[in-house]
């Protein structure tokens, strides 16, 4: 006859214990597949597995959820950790972050608009505030470099984004029905636009953003002589 235990038996299947952490990253991942507007307390406590009250044991309340998901984000984007040549600094910076917020869309409308901070965007700030000074910005200049090219970062992202589609033949499909609609003789340059760009495959939107990119940070070079 076997002897009883006292080692508790834990159930197949058991439910994850409930944590800031899996809240944020549940977070993040269902605005990820519907944007701002599907995050709802209520869904991501479905999501969780548990009642939406049950959240604010571990959040405050939205507007703490939103600033821990900005965080989660921007704590993605590489920050070179020794950053010598600045223009090569921000390059990376700026390639990284937008593939980061290629992955989160709805994120680069978010970072710059929260009242509150966590330690990655306060990190992120300083970061790129101090890579700008020791390179030899002023202050005022420092500032005005890093909202020139964030602003660049999120344009162009969000461009691509709403430019995307489906699949290449999508693409072609709106791009012939839109060129029905330009009479050639009125509007012969946004034609040539949608003949030679929009329908035209191989479209290369790293090289596109690698060309503006250039332009900005040499542009920048240049108020440093």
């Amino acid at each position: 006859m076997k002897k009883a235990t006292n080692r508790a038996v834990q159930p197949r299947g058991a439910r994850l214990p409930l944590n800031q952490e899996r809240i944020l990253s549940a977070a993040v991942n269902l605005a990820d597949e519907g944007g701002l507007e599907l995050l709802t307390m209520r869904r991501l406590g479905v999501n969780l597995g548990v009642e939406a009250m049950s959240l604010y044991n571990h959040i405050a309340n939205k507007d703490d959820l939103l600033d821990g998901m900005v965080d989660i984000v921007v704590g993605e984007i590489d920050l070179p950790s020794d950053p010598g040549d600045w223009q090569d600094a921000m390059r990376q910076r700026a390639i990284s972050a937008r593939a980061v917020f290629a992955r989160h869309p709805w994120a680069s409308g978010l970072i710059d608009s929260r009242q509150t901070s966590g330690p990655a965007r306060l990190r992120y700030f300083d970061w790129v505030l101090g890579t700008l000074r020791r390179a030899g910005f002023s202050f005022e200049m420092a500032v005005r470099a890093f909202s020139l090219i964030d602003s660049y970062i999120y344009g162009f992202g969000r461009q691509q984004f709403n430019l995307s589609a489906d699949d290449d033949l999508a693409s072609e499909e709106i791009a012939a029905a839109f060129l029905q609609a330009i009479p050639a003789d009125e509007y012969p340059y946004l034609r040539e636009l949608v003949v030679e760009h929009a329908m035209k495959s191989g479209y290369d939107a790293d090289a596109d953003f690698d060309f503006g990119l250039n332009i900005i940070l040499g542009g920048l070079q240049g108020l440093l002589h």
